[in-house]
C-alpha cells in the first residue's frame, strides 16, 4: 500500500514575512509553552489575542518576559463557552493555537473531573466558537505525546497508533483528538478550516515554574540548597527544548494554510535515539546547573506513570522539513543557564528573545 506522505508536496518552513500581519489567536498564553508561542508570534509580526486563565504559579514566565505587553490578553477560562466564543468572535482570528489545557500528570489524578472538563470540553468549546466563524483558515489543537495507548513496547509511537490513556491527564488528552477529529469531519473541513491535532514530546526551557516538573523541581530544590528528590530514574521520555516543538507547530500552521488536505495529527519530538532517562536528564542538569544534590526515592507519592515512551517524527519531517536543531545535552545546558541568569537578576523577556535569536541562527525558528 503506497503511503499516505507520498502523494503531497513537503511544504518548506514558514518564514517571518507570511506571519506579519496575521490575526492569531493563542489559547494558554499565560503557560509556559503559550508565553513562548506568544513571544515567538509577536517577534514574528502576529497580531495576537490571547485567551487563559491568570498565570498558575509564582514566580511565573508570563509576567516576568512581560509577554501581555505586545499582544492583545483576555483572561477567561474555556470551560465557560459563551464568554469563550465572545472572545473569539471579536478576535477574528485565522490562524488559532489552542493550547490551554490542564496539563500535569499528577494533578489529574487530585482532580480528574477538572482534568476532563478543561481538556476535552474545554477544545470542544474553543473548536465550536470556529464553527460558522469568518475568516478561520487554520486552528492547530496542541495535545501530547501522552495520548497512546502506552503497551511499554520499545518503539516510538506512530500518528496511526491506538489512543489510549491510564491516567486521567492522558485519557482526557487522548478523548480531546476524537473531539478534534469529530469536529474536522462534521464541521470545519466543510467550512474551509485546517485543523490539526500537535503531539509534542516533554519540553524543557526557561521560565517553567509548574510542579512536579523536573527541570522546574530541580532548580526549586537547588536554589533552596536541599537535593532534589527523583521517583522514576529510569523513566524515559522524548525531551526536547521548548522551541523545538512551538517552530513545529508555526511550521503546520503554514503547511495546512498552503495544503489544507495535511489536516491530521502531527508529533514533534527528538530523534528517537535522544529520548532519555529521568536519571539522565538530571545528571546532564546537574552539571550545568554546577551544583545540587540528588535523592533517588522510592515511593514518593508514586502514582502510574509510564515508564517509556517515544515518538516516531518522520511525517513532521518529511511533509514539515523539519529537523530537530538542539540535542539533549544542548537543550538542558540552555535551560540551566536561563535558571541561573534570571534568578541572578537578568531580564527574563531579554532571556527568551536571546534564546529565540539563538535558535533562529542556526535554521530553528520560522
Amino acid at each position: 500500500m503506497a503511503s499516505p506522505m507520498g502523494t503531497v508536496q513537503r511544504v518548506e518552513a514558514p518564514y517571518s514575512d507570511f506571519w506579519h500581519g496575521k490575526r492569531v489567536l493563542l489559547t494558554g498564553h499565560t503557560g509556559f509553552k503559550g508565553g513562548w508561542l506568544a513571544l515567538m508570534l509577536q517577534e514574528l509580526g502576529a497580531q495576537v489575542t490571547g485567551i487563559a486563565l491568570t498565570p498558575s504559579t509564582t514566580p511565573n514566565l508570563f509576567e516576568l518576559a512581560r509577554v501581555g505587553e505586545g499582544m492583545v490578553s483576555h483572561f477567561c477560562d474555556v470551560r465557560n463557552a459563551p464568554a469563550l466564543a465572545a472572545l473569539v468572535r471579536a478576535a477574528q482570528p485565522e490562524i488559532v493555537f489552542h493550547l490551554a489545557a490542564q496539563a500535569l500528570v499528577r494533578a489529574s489524578y487530585r482532580d480528574p473531573v477538572a482534568t476532563f472538563a478543561t481538556n476535552v470540553m474545554g477544545t470542544a468549546h474553543v473548536l465550536d466558537a470556529l464553527r460558522d466563524l469568518p475568516g478561520v483558515r487554520v486552528a492547530v489543537m496542541i495535545t501530547t505525546d501522552k495520548v497512546y495507548r502506552n503497551l511499554e513496547h520499545a518503539y516510538p509511537y506512530r500518528e496511526d497508533d491506538a489512543l489510549g490513556g491510564h491516567d486521567p491527564y492522558s485519557a482526557s488528552k487522548a478523548a480531546s483528538e476524537l473531539v478534534i477529529a469529530s469536529y474536522r469531519d462534521a464541521f470545519l473541513a466543510a467550512q474551509g478550516v485546517a485543523l490539526a491535532s500537535a503531539r509534542a514530546g516533554n519540553v524543557i526551557g526557561g521560565g517553567d515554574w509548574s510542579e512536579d516538573r523536573l527541570i522546574p523541581d530541580a532548580v526549586r530544590a537547588w536554589q533552596a540548597g536541599v537535593p532534589l528528590q527523583i521517583r522514576s530514574p529510569q523513566a524515559t521520555r522524548p525531551w526536547q527544548h521548548v522551541l523545538e516543538p512551538l517552530a513545529g507547530y508555526l511550521a503546520l500552521a503554514l503547511a495546512l494554510w498552503q495544503q489544507p488536505e495535511l489536516a491530521g495529527a502531527f508529533n514533534f519530538g527528538p530523534q528517537t535515539h535522544e529520548a532519555a532517562s529521568v536519571e539522565t536528564v538530571t545528571n546532564l542538569a546537574c552539571s550545568a546547573y554546577g551544583t545540587g544534590a540528588v535523592s533517588y526515592e522510592k515511593n514518593i507519592n508514586q502514582v502510574h506513570e509510564a515508564g517509556w515512551l517515544a515518538l516516531e517524527i518522520a511525517k513532521s519531517r518529511q511533509l514539515l522539513g523539519l529537523q530537530p536543531r538542539w540535542g539533549l545535552a544542548e537543550s538542558v545546558a540552555r535551560s540551566m543557564a536561563w535558571y541561573r541568569a534570571q534568578a541572578s537578576g537578568a531580564d527574563a523577556r531579554r532571556l527568551c528573545l536571546a534564546d529565540l535569536a539563538a535558535f533562529a541562527a542556526c535554521g530553528g525558528q520560522p
